[in-house]
C-alpha cells in the first residue's frame, strides 16, 4: 500500500471543492470508471503530496498544471515530486491546463493508452 499522509485529508477535500476548470473538464472524462473500467480518484493524498488524479489499478498519476508550473522553482519542485512518485512505482503524466481544455480528446487518448498498457502488463500470463 502506498503511504498516506492523514494531515493532507482536509486539504484534499478543499481542493476537490475548488478544482480548476481544466481539472473539472478532465474529471468529467475520467470519473465513474469511464476509461477501461478503471477507478480514478481526484485530489488524492499520496505520500506528502496531493495528486490531481490517481488510478491505483494502473499505477498512474495524472497532473494538470497551470501557468505557475512554468516558473523555474515550480519546475524543480515538480521534477522532484515526479521522481518521488516514480520511485513509488507510479507513472506520472503531466498536461497543461491549455492541453486539457483545447485538446481534451488527445489528452484522454494518451491516458487511455497508458492505462491500457498498464493493464496489459499487470495481466498474468497463463502457464
Amino acid at each position: 500500500m502506498l503511504p498516506y499522509n492523514r494531515k493532507l485529508k482536509e486539504a484534499s477535500r478543499q481542493l476537490r471543492s475548488n478544482m480548476t476548470d481544466a481539472e473539472t473538464h478532465l474529471w468529467a472524462r475520467l470519473r465513474g470508471r469511464q476509461l477501461l473500467g478503471v477507478q480514478f480518484y481526484r485530489q488524492k493524498p499520496l505520500s506528502n503530496f496531493i495528486v490531481d488524479f490517481y488510478a491505483p489499478k494502473a499505477h498512474l498519476v495524472v497532473e494538470v498544471d497551470g501557468g505557475q508550473h512554468f516558473e523555474p522553482t515550480q519546475r524543480a519542485a515538480d521534477a522532484e515530486r515526479t521522481a518521488t512518485l516514480s520511485g513509488m512505482g507510479l507513472r506520472v503524466l503531466r498536461f497543461t491546463n491549455i492541453e486539457v481544455l483545447a485538446h481534451t480528446d488527445a489528452v484522454v487518448d494518451e491516458i487511455h493508452r497508458v492505462v491500457a498498457a498498464a493493464l496489459r502488463s499487470a495481466t498474468p500470463v497463463p502457464p
